[in-house]
């Protein structure tokens, strides 16, 4: 079974999969962010540990929310790279309202990922979006209502869903929350 590389994975690691996955060269996030090639490069190699301050503008940059830069920090070195106990998922941020998101992968550096979502009772998402990835979901429970490219469909606990770069948007019309795990490729969280 494969499982990485032998090395934990850190905050270095994460960013330059962060990095990467959005098309970003070393100089061209150090000139967003008014830093060396150098600083950065050195940061994720975890040579140097970036300010609060960078990591705020890092993960504007990146756009991620910050608590995705912290998580490092409390996992048991045997662990790292390897398990993600319940209640140290690291959030993320989608910014939609009525939309919990946790990172079940232990961290960036594979060629996919895997996240909890949540889904609150009468959401919907505000504005239809589209990413260059390729997403299986699957319902664990609830109902979500999906529109994908041109095509709507209602989705409920056991069902699964595939989108492939198309346009996309969810609502949750019903009384109670939708939880679905996805798989996503190649990582943008």
């Amino acid at each position: 079974m494969y499982h990485g590389s032998n090395t934990p994975q850190t905050l270095g690691a994460d960013l330059r999969a962060l990095r990467k996955s959005r098309g970003l060269t070393l100089s061209e996030l150090a000139t967003e962010l008014d830093r060396s090639v150098g600083w950065l490069s050195q940061v994720e190699r975890d040579k140097s540990d970036p300010s609060i301050g960078d990591l705020k503008a890092i993960a504007e940059a990146l756009d991620v929310p910050m608590s995705m830069l912290f998580a490092h920090k409390y996992v048991p070195a045997e662990e790292l790279g390897y398990v993600v106990r319940a209640g140290a998922r690291r959030k993320l941020g989608s910014g939609e309202v009525g939309l919990t998101e946790e990172l079940l992968s232990p961290d960036l550096t594979d060629d996919f990922e895997v996240v909890h979502s949540t889904f609150l009772p009468r959401s919907k998402m505000e504005n239809p979006a589209s990413r260059p990835t390729q997403e299986v979901g699957y319902v664990i429970s609830g109902q979500l209502n999906l529109r994908i490219g041109d095509r709507q469909f209602t989705v409920g606990a056991g069902d699964s869903f595939r989108i492939r770069g198309e346009e996309y948007d969810w609502q949750n019309p019903h009384d109670e929350p939708a939880v679905v795990i996805w798989v996503i490729a190649p990582p943008v969280y």
